[in-house]
């Protein structure tokens, strides 16, 4: 066969493979062992999978959102500086957290006393307790859980719920059309700070925030949170099972604190509070770790400094 002929004969394999838009002009690509569940709810398409690399794998309208073999990065990564910063959090509020990671991460902190988790889908919630046990590690039943199926901002609005000591927004991204995209408002931030205590403290986490990639809504959602929070601190770790670093924002009101401190925080003095005050030992979040996710590399840096962007529930802002 010629050389241009054997260029277009196409490469058959044995395998089948999950891939993944990164963004509009990359993807990702696994090999894909099994399809463990696959159906449309009544908010989104929910699979659970299970690839080479990453193992059970929890999917949303074809993004991936929780996977095994690395599951424990970003729920670390979105709980524990937020709850250390507060120092003793008693009541903590998730908004989103279908998987029950973390709740798992918010209940190994000695101080609290109830957790109130409200999740939209009940079959997320419903398909992550049958499919991905380990997820929750039996923080379900944990009797200081409280968990709801209900809209987060909804929960927020009613007289008896309450005000909380942290709160963490484990959400689905802002997509367009998709479910949770009045959780990244300047308008829902506003009321967020009006039901944390004296001393609260804020958490999201924030769309993608690699080099290609951090344009999308990471910057956005920071500018945002500053017209309701004196202080606003992006963070990021690399995620591989979603193809980039992820973003976050810890917002808080609590004076004294900025972000130069928490950019420079004390590796040791992270270590110290970590084994006083969480039962059990972490995988991913320690002091050295902290500092490496709260200094962002130069690109992505000025980046976030430089967007403009306010998103509003007139102004929305989407992710790819």
């Amino acid at each position: 066969m010629g050389g241009d002929d054997a260029k277009q004969t196409p490469t058959m394999t044995s395998s089948f493979w999950f891939d993944e838009e990164v963004t509009a002009d990359l993807s990702t690509r696994m090999r894909l062992k099994g399809l463990r569940y696959d159906a449309q709810s009544p908010f989104q398409r929910v699979q659970v999978i299970e690839t080479v690399p990453f193992g059970t794998t929890l999917v949303l309208d074809g993004k991936t959102q929780s996977a095994k073999n690395d599951e424990f990065v970003y729920h670390e990564t979105l709980v524990h500086p937020a709850m250390l910063l507060h120092g003793s959090p008693k009541r903590v509020y998730i908004g989103g957290g279908g998987e029950l990671a973390t709740a798992r991460e918010c209940l190994k902190h000695k101080s609290v006393e109830q957790v109130v988790m409200v999740d939209l889908d009940g079959a997320v919630v419903d398909v992550c307790k049958a499919e991905l046990p380990e997820w929750n590690a039996g923080s379900t039943e944990d009797p200081r859980l409280d968990l709801r199926i209900g809209d987060a901002r909804s929960y927020l609005l009613a007289p008896d719920s309450g005000t909380f000591d942290v709160v963490v927004l484990d959400i689905s991204d802002p997509i367009e059309a998709g479910p949770a995209v009045h959780l990244y408002t300047q308008e829902f931030y506003e009321l967020v700070a009006k039901k944390l205590n004296p001393g609260g403290v804020l958490v999201t986490q924030s769309g993608p925030a690699g080099l290609m990639n951090h344009t999308e809504c990471f910057g956005a959602i920071h500018q945002t949170l500053k017209r309701a929070y004196s202080c606003v601190v992006p963070y990021a770790v690399a995620i591989p099972s979603f193809g980039s670093d992820w973003g976050f924002n810890v917002a808080t009101n609590i004076s004294g604190v900025d972000a130069a401190s928490l950019k420079a925080r004390d590796p040791q003095k992270t270590d110290a509070e970590i084994s006083a005050k969480i039962r059990g030992p972490l995988r991913h979040y320690d002091g050295e770790c902290h500092l490496s996710m709260f200094n962002l590399i130069k690109t992505v840096r000025e980046g976030v400094a430089a967007e403009k962007r306010v998103i509003t529930e007139a102004n929305p802002v989407f992710m790819y």
